[in-house]
This record gives structure tokens, C-alpha cells and sequence, in this order.
């Protein structure tokens, strides 16, 4: 695990969050040296393949990339990873007698669900075998659509923009991910007409992203609908952490308020720069990222420059503990 600031320049009272990224932050290999040093996290990969019926693990670790990245896979292999290095973590504090006491829980789209295991409001099988039915139910069910970043702009611009591009048909903020920072979500003409739009007035990008379907949008309604059943059939207990919800960026602390939210975030954006900001109002000061790579830290330091953030897949050869004894117990 890294940090981003020296630990002498801290206040005393400081208070932590654990955030979880999402879809789009998988890679060929990740966690492989963390399993290769952490027994806790091999096993993690081990309860995967025994709780889907496929090599999740063999995929993660070796590829071929094409297959990981589908949305299928791609969901289930974040979340094995991300309680991976939750495990790790939780693991190596154990066995230094460091207690580690996170105040809130925050997951970004689909690392929902590796937040709602860590705040053990549902079992980690019940959770992988959630996460790949989301991403068959939303490959098969979804209208056909894409999705698209914008950088550069605010948010004023950018909703002026979706407005004027409803006359080409549904769209939507996906993602409202950092200032200056929004990936718009919808069907195929109406996305083309908003990126054109955008770059006429200003943005430094506008581009579409690499997906064939309109996630956080109303275009996901009959998946919400079919996914609502299954969710529930599935135990989902009252979060032992409090959440923070992706859709309205508000404290998720009951099982039905969590199963709402799981459905919900199908057909709505993702609040994260509220939901950060909403962290800090709280009194959050450090958020620890706990997953494959950075991208969630990044977009932290721009929402609340001021706040700490952690990553726990940095350097193969720093250890946990380094961060973890600076961190508050």
C-alpha cells in the first residue's frame, strides 16, 4: 500500500474510508504478486473459482485480456480481486496487532458490491454470483447504446449539452465522476451528437468509451427489472459499516435500503463526487483504495484536495503495515 503525503504533515484526529473502484479498472495480472505473498488473498481467488464454476483466477492472473474484459467476467474478477486485497490487509493486521477501523464504506458502480462484503452486509459467494448475473442481465437486457467521458467541461455545460441532445433520443449522466470529469451514457445518436456538441464548446475530451452498453442509464430499465428479482432472493444483511449510496450519495445502513440501491444504480448515475464530498462532510480524512490501480485516488485529490488518499495496489514490496500503523485505529 502507498500514500500520497508524508504522515508527519497530519492532524491527529483522522478518520477512514475504504472506497472500491469499479469496471474499467481491470487488468491482465492484477493481484498477482499480492497472491504470490498473501495466503489470504490466494484463498480469496480459490472461494471465487469454487463459487462460480470457472477459473476467474486463471483468467485474472494470465488473460487473454479480451475475455477478462467482458462485462461478464470483468465484474466478478474486481470484486475477487478487490476482497483480495481487503483480505491482505485485513490479514497482515491481524498478525501485527494493528486494529484498523474504517468509518465508511464507498464503492464506485459495481464495487458496490466489494463494499457491501466489507461492511459484511452479504456473503462474498452470494456477492460474485450477483455481480455476473448484473453483467450477463445488463449485456442481454440493456437497449443497444454507448457510453462517453467528457473532460473540460462543468457541469452546467455538460447538462446543457444532454439536454439540447435529447432530440437524437435517451441520455443520460452516467457518471459524475470529478469536476470537469463525466462520462455520458445513451443511445448511439444521441451520444455522437453530445461529444460533437462538446468539443465545439471547449472540451479538452470528448471521446467515446470502449462498451456496447448504456450503464446508469434508463436505457437499463429492463435489466434493473429482471436484476431486481434476483436480488431478492439473496440475504443481504444490515451493513456492520455505513455505505454511502451511489445514487443519491446518502448513508445506505439497512439490507433493504442496500438491495434498493444495488437495483436502482442500474437506471441512475453515479453521484461519486457528491459522495466523496459528503465523506469529508462527515469527517473523513483519509480514503483507502482497495482494488486494482489508482483511479479512484486520482479522482478524490480533485474532488478534496486537501484529503489523504492510500492505494493498496502500489509496490509489490511495500507493506501493508507501513500504512496501516500511520492510519487511525
Amino acid at each position: 500500500m502507498t500514500h500520497s503525503t508524508d504522515a508527519s504533515d497530519r492532524p491527529r484526529s483522522r478518520s477512514i474510508a475504504f472506497v472500491f473502484p469499479g469496471q474499467g479498472s481491470q487488468y491482465v495480472g492484477m493481484g498477482a504478486d499480492l497472491v504470490a505473498r498473501s495466503p489470504a488473498a490466494a484463498e480469496v481467488y480459490a472461494r471465487a473459482d469454487a463459487a462460480l464454476g470457472i477459473p476467474l483466477s486463471r483468467m485474472i492472473l494470465e488473460g487473454p485480456a479480451e475475455e477478462l474484459d467482458e462485462t461478464i467476467n470483468a465484474q466478478p474478477a474486481i470484486l475477487a480481486t478487490s476482497v483480495a486485497f481487503l483480505e491482505a490487509i485485513r490479514a497482515e493486521a491481524r498478525d501485527a496487532g494493528v486494529e484498523i477501523r474504517p468509518t465508511a464504506m464507498a464503492g464506485h458502480s459495481a464495487g458496490q458490491y466489494a463494499a457491501a462484503v466489507a461492511a459484511d452486509a452479504i456473503d462474498y459467494a452470494d456477492a460474485l454470483r450477483l455481480v455476473r448475473e448484473r453483467g450477463r442481465i445488463m449485456q442481454e437486457r440493456g437497449i443497444a447504446g454507448g457510453m462517453g467521458a467528457v473532460i473540460g467541461l462543468s457541469d452546467e455545460q455538460v447538462h446543457e449539452i444532454v439536454a439540447e441532445a435529447r432530440q437524437h433520443g435517451e441520455i443520460s449522466v452516467a457518471n459524475a465522476n470529478a469536476p470537469g470529469q463525466i462520462v455520458l451514457s445513451g443511445v448511439i445518436p444521441a451520444l455522437v451528437f453530445a461529444l460533437e456538441m462538446s468539443k465545439t464548446v471547449g472540451a479538452r475530451k470528448a471521446a467515446r468509451l470502449t462498451v456496447s452498453v448504456a450503464s446508469h442509464s434508463p436505457l437499463m430499465r429492463r435489466a434493473r427489472d429482471e436484476f431486481g428479482k434476483i436480488l431478492s432472493l439473496v440475504p443481504f444483511r444490515d451493513p456492520q459499516v455505513p455505505m454511502l449510496g451511489n445514487v443519491h450519495a446518502t448513508v445506505i445502513n439497512t439490507a433493504d435500503g442496500l438491495r434498493a440501491e444495488l437495483s436502482e444504480h442500474l437506471v441512475h448515475g453515479v453521484q461519486w463526487t457528491e459522495t466523496v464530498r459528503r465523506l469529508v462532510g462527515t469527517g473523513v480524512t483519509d480514503f483507502v483504495e482497495v482494488g486494482p490501480g489508482r483511479v479512484l485516488s486520482g479522482l478524490i485529490r480533485r474532488i478534496s484536495p486537501d484529503a489523504e488518499t492510500h492505494v493498496a495496489d502500489g509496490p509489490s514490496d511495500r507493506s501493508f503495515l507501513a500504512t496501516l500503523r500511520e492510519l487511525p485505529a
